[in-house]
């Protein structure tokens, strides 16, 4: 294994990226359709740009697909057109936050390309420091996937059934996630009752726990444009199962309303965030009047 791509080398794509340069692997993207920020952090990171997707399927030994979940299919569809062209013999490891119903369609697109597949999910943080993040896998190629071990990423291999790794994903995730969205309902409602302060307090002597979740919601508004395509992936693989989808639509109601508001608009890595009274002020402001 020489070479891997990124796909995209966005918040958590770049530091993957980077990561792997540093362990002694070549790290490429195609850039063209990306935004500036993106290929600011790709130049950061040290991934080099290729200039067409035929291109990057015959450098790359893998491609790591990491991308928001509305963007996975065509993503995988786009690869399986380059691999037809151009006879290439890659890994294709979707790691995004899907159903597993849409990662197995993602796996039948890149096999019936000629290409290899392993399902990915990652939990954790963008990995900068080593433990921090896994990235699990499945199927018979995960083994595959798992060699990036020997490049800094920690891999589990949980089987070898395609959507396995990502239903660990759904379900770490609709739990996390998930309760960031009701935290989020509960505060902008008390703010707009006008109790937030006596509601603090009372968690202050009986909830430390959750008064101390709270305060970091204010890191949540720039990812809540991409968690309503997650929530709603993880409605679906509840209802695949015959549980009822309606929790994770309603957090998929919450991050779409977040994500109209101006605090959306900040970058991730932008250091100025505002305090969490700010943060509720401004949501209330989109509340219907009366």
């Amino acid at each position: 294994m020489k070479t891997v791509a990124i796909l995209s080398p966005g918040d958590m794509g770049h530091t993957v990226g980077e990561r792997l340069k540093e362990n002694g692997l070549h790290v490429i993207a195609h850039l063209a359709d990306r935004s500036a920020r993106t290929r600011g952090l790709a130049e950061k990171a040290g991934i080099e740009e290729v200039y067409s997707y035929d291109s990057l399927v015959e450098e790359a030994d893998v491609v790591l697909c990491i991308l928001v979940p509305a963007e996975a299919r065509a993503a995988a569809q786009t690869v399986a057109d380059a691999i037809r062209r151009t006879g290439a013999d890659l890994l294709y490891a979707d790691c995004n936050a899907v159903a597993p119903q849409t990662t197995k369609e993602i796996g039948e697109t890149i096999a019936g390309s000629g290409g290899r597949f392993a399902d990915a999910s990652i939990i954790g943080p963008p990995p900068h420091r080593e433990g921090t993040t896994r990235f699990y896998a499945s199927g018979v190629h995960a083994g595959e996937l798992a060699r990036l071990e020997d490049y800094g990423l920690d891999v589990p291999v949980i089987s070898d059934r395609i959507g396995d790794a990502s239903s660990i994903k759904m379900c770490y995730a609709g739990l996390t996630k998930g309760l960031t969205a009701l935290c989020t309902n509960l505060l902008v409602s008390a703010e707009a009752l006008g109790i937030r302060d006596a509601l603090f307090e009372e968690w202050g002597l009986s909830q430390e726990g959750m008064l101390k979740r709270v305060q970091g919601l204010t890191s949540m508004p720039p990812k809540s444009r991409r968690w309503v395509g997650e929530m709603e992936e993880i409605a679906a693989t509840m209802e695949g199962v015959g549980m009822t989808p309606k929790f994770h639509e309603g957090a998929a109601h919450i991050y779409r309303f977040v994500g109209a508001s101006t605090l959306a608009d900040r970058n991730p890595e932008d250091p100025d965030e505002p305090s969490l009274e700010e943060m509720l002020e401004k949501l209330v402001e989109l509340l219907p009047a009366g």
